[in-house]
């Protein structure tokens, strides 16, 4: 491998993302139950959140948005508006979460930042992520931060002209297949895949990848191993 590049994802690679929003979710399918009982409320917000992806992109603020929706929703518009006031709430308590960052996260950046230039690549609310990175004390270790409306094919190619590299260059690690990996692997990047425990269903994809420039590992300490041998 000729990796100049290594970009890592944020949410659910570099720190915890995805349990918070479940816990969101499971506090307002219990405020919905009047309604539906929870998994359908539950099953009724993912299909408004994916509805909606187009519209408000990814992130917690269009999370809450779609939360308010599918409460109107469900209730055919007569949801008290004490409801969504606590609904708002939810949202905002989610935003001000602070930031857990992943172990093994700080040893792995500190080991690669003089061999490779670092770059995070991630959806999600601009202002949101920007002040992910800056509680988590490792914004210092990123030559470049790219938030992305998606993680297609095009929007990858983007990334690597502003960067300046070719695709055999880039290395992109992260936790979803679906945005992570296969988009770079097409392109003919190199993609690790990083699984963790919970996966938006959204992002679950069920595929084998049979393609020399991708490997999965358990952890990321473990993607050590496998650039140390590319080290000049």
């Amino acid at each position: 491998m000729d990796i100049k590049v290594i970009a890592f994802d944020a949410d659910d690679t570099l720190w915890i993302n995805e349990p918070y929003f479940r816990e969101t979710e499971t506090e307002f399918c219990q405020l919905m139950e009047s309604y539906l009982p929870q998994h359908t409320a539950a099953r009724e917000l993912l299909q408004i959140e994916i509805r909606n992806l187009s519209l408000y992109g990814y992130g917690i603020k269009g999370f809450m948005l779609s939360m308010i929706e599918t409460a109107l929703t469900v209730s055919n518009n007569t949801i008290d508006i004490s409801a969504v006031e606590k609904i708002i709430e939810l949202g905002k308590a989610l935003l001000a979460r602070p930031v857990e960052v992943l172990d093994g996260v700080f040893d792995v950046l500190s080991a690669l930042k003089d061999n490779y230039r670092l770059v995070v690549a991630t959806k999600g609310d601009l202002l949101d992520q920007e002040r992910k990175l800056r509680n988590s004390g490792i914004l210092h270790f990123f030559h470049h931060v790219e938030v992305m409306s998606d993680k297609q094919e095009g929007d990858y190619r983007k990334l690597l002209k502003h960067l300046d590299i070719t695709p055999d260059q880039f290395l992109m690690i992260g936790n979803s297949l679906k945005s992570d990996v296969l988009p770079v692997l097409a392109i003919g990047g190199h993609a690790i895949h990083i699984p963790f425990h919970i996966t938006w269903e959204h992002e679950h994809v069920d595929v084998h990848i049979d393609n020399p420039n991708f490997r999965q590992v358990e952890n990321i300490l473990a993607i050590l191993p496998l650039l140390y041998a590319t080290l000049p």
